[in-house]
């Protein structure tokens, strides 16, 4: 076990799909008051504190070598772009499936799901290649 948390790729899908659900569950209740798009930015950002942490401290294990403020502003933008994908996709896939025919609620869900799974595939890319990226030691 100790051998696979080892790999960058499973601690990332272990964090980041923590993340993912937290996003994905606290949309249901933010629904409840706030229009779709507007739940799914709220839900985007509970996800984002919580991914800023586990990732900082679990998935990448910041060095330290980069500024806390440096890593933050590197997040956010990496999210930013995965908001993006994850919001886009959602709004999208959610009007395809009521076309289709499917209950609001479960198209909702579903095209939230489908929205976070492609949002994923950026911000690892963004987080391994920038937010937590090493800088090559001054010698």
């Amino acid at each position: 076990m100790q051998s696979l948390l080892s790999d960058l790729r499973v601690r990332f899908l272990l964090a980041g799909g923590s993340a993912a659900l937290l996003n994905w569950l606290v949309r249901f209740p933010f629904g409840l008051f706030l229009p779709y798009t507007t739940a799914l930015i709220a839900a985007q950002a509970v996800g984002m504190a919580y991914g800023f942490i586990i990732y900082r401290n679990w998935a990448f294990r910041s060095s330290g070598e980069r500024s806390v403020v440096a890593e933050l502003r590197d997040f956010l933008a990496v999210n930013a772009a995965g908001a993006v994908v994850t919001i886009a996709l959602a709004v999208a896939a959610k009007a395809g499936l009521l076309l289709l025919g499917v209950p609001a609620t479960i198209a909702e869900g579903v095209a939230h799901a489908g929205g976070i799974a492609a949002g994923a595939v950026v911000n690892f890319l963004g987080h391994k290649h920038m937010t937590f990226r090493d800088r090559p030691s001054a010698r």
